[in-house]
């Protein structure tokens, strides 16, 4: 079937039309399902909320007054199984000793993030050096729950 140059732009009009369409209904139903995780810094507390409803509530630590979590309005940029945690001269595998614990939920605050830990004692508690820790089962239960893009609000 043979198609004319304006047939063909037409066709093209047409596609891009629907790739917005759907993109834009895509958009509007991550704001009609409302996910979005906020932590209640002083609390120590983390709530992860759909549609206006608290859904699930874990017990979290938080920075410490040398090593506060920053507070305001995030995004979710990355989700990784079991990550690697760096700092300068040292890579710690995945594994029991990584500080990270089992899942890494990386915010659009380079540097900070919601993850496992390798020390359980500390949950509750103001320990981190600002990202908040969950116990390693219940950040796996958030991983799944939470997609990138979803909102973060840190509340101090």
């Amino acid at each position: 079937m043979r198609y004319s140059c304006a047939r063909s732009a037409a066709l093209v009009r047409l596609a891009v039309a629907a790739m917005i369409v759907a993109a834009e209904a895509l958009s509007e139903e991550k704001r009609v399902s409302g996910r979005r995780i906020v932590v209640n810094i002083p609390d120590r507390r983390l709530m992860l909320i759909e549609g206006g409803e608290v859904v699930k509530t874990y017990i979290v630590a938080v920075g410490t007054p040398a090593t506060p979590t920053p507070s305001g309005t995030f995004e979710v940029v990355t989700r990784v199984t079991n990550p690697a945690w760096y700092r300068p001269g040292k890579v710690v595998p995945p594994g029991p000793n990584n500080p990270l614990g089992p899942r890494w939920i990386g915010l659009s605050q380079k540097g900070y993030g919601i993850h496992g830990t390798d020390s359980p004692r500390s949950i509750g508690r103001a320990k981190s050096h600002g990202c908040v820790r969950m116990r390693n089962a219940d950040v796996e239960e958030l991983f799944e729950l939470v997609q990138v893009g979803d909102m973060v609000e840190l509340q101090a």
